[in-house]
């Protein structure tokens, strides 16, 4: 099968509740397929020659505190089940709100006063509450858009780098207008709660907000949207030139390489790939941190003998066995040049870190699959319903399903933006996940794009795996409905509306298949044709029939395309005038959208480690989420989908709440629990908060003297065979 055809197929397996009643089921995450990366470790010229050393050269950049300017590694914030579990210091005022109140700390649910450094205690969630917890027609009691999530950096300016000694860079500290206690710095805190990486390989985009491409261009998480993206390539003559690099599938590498250059998560402000190279090269990888003699990856680099800091290498060397020789072995100067101290040109190897970054990180994290829960090991019936759990998961696997959560939790990975691992199952085997039904009438879209009933079922086009669920004010963080540097909309929806209209140069994503979108898999079809002279669209005249002429360049062909759901010839799209006049006039509602708002579906893997929960880290606890979906979410609006409607079981029944939590408990994965592998993992040392309060904290940090100490927790090494003691989540971590 073509790799460009799975991109297309991309419904991410939703289904209408018209055909059947609940969606396409979770199933086992054993052998599921991983999206591939055509070129990435195969064909006659690879980028990776060596994979077992990428993977290993991946797993010490993530875990090592020398990646971050001043301590701070990947694994600071997905330390715990691949996600985070500290309460000191995890409070954001909720930076990505447009509001006045997104730029200073509230009071919290508890009473406490919030901000920097403060310690979340239980009374703190959730972070919307009413009177009656089930009726979202009760008074509002509590609301806030602060933002739980996790502690990265100080506030400071870049300055350069030491290849040797120091972890940390040549930074000038500045004052923090919002992160601080008095005049003190405190450690920033990002705008958006941590997902878990675990798993995360099958998302088709990464982040909340999807703006880690599925394309990774070697340079950033921008994929084809940036021009200049490129990789410098040695040619046959012995000279390097800048290329275009084009790895599809890889929303892993483009996630990957955001946050070392990001100055509230792991940098000063300004600092390059090629200043990070320049400080890690020469040194051995995890040199302050002691490596387990047994660890799952790095045993064959580590000190034979007991448990030692560091590998018996260099990354000099890692990069050099792993990566295709035409990236890295240019000797002279390329023509860039280091920071304001260090004036040397870079090395081919130094301006490519980012490509070695980004891929080896991607590949070690697609190692990180949790495929055997106990949900994975149950028999199936004939319907792929698990029949082997426990009497009282079995009930909550029905609830799950009579409550339509799978309609966005679906397929192994339990989430609809697994959009390429999904298709290709369905493709494979049509009852795949339940019923051939699921094939056989719409439950496949070819698209990144769906068209389907939100809120008042007013049919709006959406990004496929994003939802806006209402759980904080629309108006607040935009999600997938908000915008690039440069301006453009990362939503695929945006920029398909524009191309309906006639504005190409508005398809800034131009490798996933926008520009081929067919109408007719549309879960809800623009039109339908009931004989040869009518429509039927309740668009009036703005839609035209599917005959050649039309603006539909689909190489599959758009004509005779008929839906599948209904039965009935229904490809028609608006002729580029009718979607220019309807995309001037949003009153319409003839080009509708549902993206403002709206998040990526996380899995639900090891969701009961996973805590807090929602982009905003606004809940505590699963019983806590429930009872949101029980009654509808929090807050309504034209971008709300359709099925989130009142749940009267989950509300009056608490046997059937603890029912629901005991199928969600058998998606959690033993190996993750204790940390076997190939969940192990080196020391890591990360800081929890600063020793005293919100209102008071001590200096003497030695960073800098307007900052904070750090209250230093280390998590000791752990080799493949794992710990005995359990990880405790977040809930857990909270005082009463």
């Amino acid at each position: 099968m073509r790799v460009s055809k799975i991109v297309l197929l991309s419904g991410g397996l939703l289904l209408s509740q018209v055909s059947i009643a609940h969606g396409p089921l979770p199933v086992s995450l054993k052998g599921a397929p991983i999206p591939p990366v055509p070129g990435l470790t195969d064909g006659s010229d690879p980028v990776v020659v060596d994979k077992n050393m990428a993977i290993a050269l991946g797993k010490a950049l993530f875990w090592d505190i020398n990646v971050g300017s001043d301590g701070v590694a990947c694994a600071s914030c997905h330390f715990h089940a691949g996600a985070d579990s500290r309460v000191r210091n995890q409070l954001n005022p909720g930076f990505n709100s447009p509001k006045a109140s997104g730029k200073t700390f509230e009071k919290t649910a508890s009473g406490g006063t919030g901000g920097a450094n403060y310690t979340l205690n239980k009374r703190d969630f959730p972070a919307h509450q009413f009177k009656d917890p089930f009726d979202k027609l009760s008074e509002v009691i509590f609301d806030s858009d602060d933002v739980v999530s996790s502690a990265g950096t100080f506030n400071a300016d870049f300055g350069s780098v030491t290849r040797i000694g120091s972890l940390l860079d040549n930074c000038s500290s500045t004052a923090d207008a919002v992160f601080h206690v008095g005049s003190i710095n405190t450690r920033q805190v990002a705008a958006r709660n941590t997902p878990s990486v675990i798993n995360a390989v099958f998302y088709y985009r990464n982040f909340w907000d999807g703006r880690a491409n599925n394309i990774f261009n070697g340079s950033n998480n921008w994929g084809d949207r940036d021009p200049n993206a490129g990789v410098w390539v040695k040619t046959a003559n012995n000279t390097v030139v800048k290329e275009r690099l084009q790895l599809i599938n890889s929303s892993l590498a483009s996630q990957a390489v955001a946050p070392p250059l990001n100055d509230v998560e792991m940098s000063c402000k300004q600092r390059t790939f090629p200043a990070l190279a320049r400080k890690l090269l020469m040194r051995r990888p995890l040199e302050n941190q002691i490596v387990h003699p047994n660890d799952s990856v790095l045993s064959v680099l580590s000190f034979k003998g007991n448990a030692q800091r560091g590998l018996n290498t260099r990354y000099k060397a890692m990069i050099t066995k792993a990566f295709n020789q035409k990236y890295w072995s240019y000797n002279s100067g390329i023509g860039l040049f280091g920071g304001a101290v260090e004036q040397a040109p870079y090395t081919q190897m130094e301006a490519n870190f980012t490509l070695f970054f980004g891929v080896s990180l991607q590949l070690y994290m697609s190692t990180l699959i949790s495929d055997d829960a106990p949900f994975d090991r149950a028999t199936r019936d004939a319907n792929s319903r698990p029949i082997g759990l426990s009497p009282e998961a079995q009930k909550g696997f029905t609830l799950f399903e009579d409550s339509h959560c799978n309609i966005c939790h679906a397929g192994p990975a339990l989430t609809s933006a697994a959009i390429v691992t999904n298709a290709m199952m369905v493709e494979a085997n049509p009852n795949a996940f339940g019923s051939s039904t699921a094939a056989s009438e719409g439950g496949i879209s070819r698209n990144v794009i769906n068209h389907d009933a939100m809120l008042n079922f007013v049919n709006r086009f959406m990004d496929v795996g994003f939802f806006n669920t209402g759980v904080t004010d629309v108006n607040g963080d935009p999600g997938v409905g908000g915008l690039d540097p440069l301006g453009n909309p990362l939503a695929f929806t945006d920029q398909y509306l524009a191309y309906l209209a006639g504005n190409s140069s508005k398809v800034v994503d131009k490798n996933v298949g926008i520009a081929t979108v067919r109408s007719c898999d549309f879960l809800k079809p623009l039109a339908r044709q009931f004989n040869a002279d009518e429509t039927r669209t309740g668009l009036g005249n703005y839609f035209n029939s599917d005959e050649p002429g039309t603006i539909m360049a689909d190489p599959n062909g758009n004509k005779n395309c008929v839906n599948r759901l209904y039965g009935t010839k229904s490809a028609y799209i608006p002729t580029q005038n009718a979607a220019a006049i309807a995309l001037a006039d949003p009153a319409t509602r003839r080009m509708a959208k549902a993206t403002q708002g709206a998040f990526k579906v996380p899995t639900l893997r090891n969701i009961a480690l996973t805590s807090p929960y929602m982009h905003n880290g606004g809940m505590a606890t699963l019983e806590q989420v429930i009872t949101f979906y029980s009654r509808a979410t929090n807050f309504d609006s034209d971008f709300k989908h359709s099925f989130l409607i009142p749940t009267s079981t989950l509300q009056a029944d608490k046997e059937a709440r603890a029912n629901l939590i005991a199928f969600l408990n058998t998606l959690t994965d033993e190996r993750v629990v204790y940390e076997k592998a190939p969940f192990d993992h080196p020391e890591l040392i990360i800081g929890h908060g600063h020793p005293g309060n919100n209102t008071q904290v001590t200096t003497g940090n030695f960073i800098a003297p307007n900052v904070a100490t750090d209250a230093l927790v280390t998590l000791p090494a752990v080799g493949a065979e794992g710990t005995t003691t359990p990880q405790q989540n977040f809930e857990n971590n909270l005082a009463d």
